[in-house]
């Protein structure tokens, strides 16, 4: 049976190629995609998931919730990676949805109407989550499982020099949700950054004869662009779209349950992940963290499911 899911996500390159994956992948039912700020503004996060969904066109839309600027947070983005819109600067056109829920209230409905079988995969930044477990303090306890993309254990930050993008964001709602009573599994950029992509990616996408591949080669370009001016590179990272396998693959990676926290407020460790590492620690360790990562079946398991995307979107001649 097919794993439901919530797939709340900030597009961004890497989410859409992790979204890709998720509407076509036979073991998930990706039943909502929520929308937040992070990579790009509230607006054009919104716009983006629209945009993937239709460029794509999934043959079972899910729903779509509506991003939200957060109340506290904020003040950076990634679109130097990214682009202006988050997808390459391919300006994409897109249907404008009307009467859109909010992000957070979507969440709540969905749960709400599937106790204990729905799977969140967070992303992006923690903002629905947080404003969704107070808008409804019973939820927490009726997610199956919460799966985190973000944090960091060794305290190697790429936000700032100890704090990860997703958490340093908005870490008032990243510390909410660690502190929620939720089963919780993070995929930390320690893990993620182990795993680069070099351009041979570009050749083992899906033709451009299919939809998933047209709009692959139109957005992936640049990344490997922005990573070569930015970072001096030749490869890219897709870290959220390992998170995402998490959720369909937990054998990729090897776990170990710890304690964890967010710092909210400290001068130089805002947004910095503080794991509870100690041999003969006296706290509760409540969160499954991935501490390492199955290299080459990580990459294999990604171009298996763009293949699949392809051979699931070949557009009729």
């Amino acid at each position: 049976m097919a794993r439901k899911v919530i797939i709340d996500c900030d597009p961004g390159i890497d989410d859409a190629v992790a979204l890709t994956l998720a509407l076509f992948d036979s073991r998930l039912e990706v039943i909502g995609i929520t929308a937040t700020a992070g990579n790009v503004p509230a607006e054009q996060a919104t716009r983006n998931v629209q945009t993937v969904i239709d460029q794509i066109d999934p043959s079972r839309r899910p729903r779509v919730g509506k991003a939200m600027p957060p109340n506290t947070g904020g003040g950076i983005d990634a679109r130097n990676i990214n682009g202006n819109d988050g997808l390459g600067n391919n300006s994409f056109s897109v249907s404008e949805l009307h009467h859109q829920h909010p992000s957070d209230k979507v969440i709540v409905d969905i749960v709400r109407a599937h106790p204990n079988e729905v799977t969140i995969v967070a992303l992006g930044p923690l903002t629905n989550l947080a404003r969704a477990f107070r808008l409804d303090p019973e939820l927490p306890s009726m997610v199956d499982r919460l799966i985190l993309s973000g944090g960091s254990v060794e305290g190697i930050g790429n936000a700032t020099t100890v704090a990860e993008f997703n958490m340093y964001f908005n870490p008032i709602a990243a510390r909410e949700v660690f502190r929620s009573r939720t089963t919780k599994t993070i995929v930390p950029l320690d893990v993620t950054s182990r795993v680069g992509f070099s351009m041979d990616l570009l050749s083992q996408l899906p033709p451009d004869s299919t939809r998933a591949g047209i709009f692959l080669r139109k957005i992936l370009p640049f990344a490997f662009r922005s990573y070569r001016q930015h970072y001096g590179q030749e490869s890219i990272q897709l870290g959220d779209t390992i998170g995402l396998l998490a959720a369909t693959d937990a054998s990729l990676f090897e776990t170990e349950e710890l304690a964890a926290d967010i710092e909210t407020s400290g001068e130089l460790t805002t947004g910095m992940t503080v794991f509870d590492r100690r041999p003969n620690r006296g706290v509760h360790s409540d969160i499954e963290v991935a501490l390492q990562i199955d290299v080459q079946g990580v990459i294999d398991q990604i171009i298996r499911g763009l293949a699949e995307a392809g051979n699931q979107t070949k557009i009729s001649q």
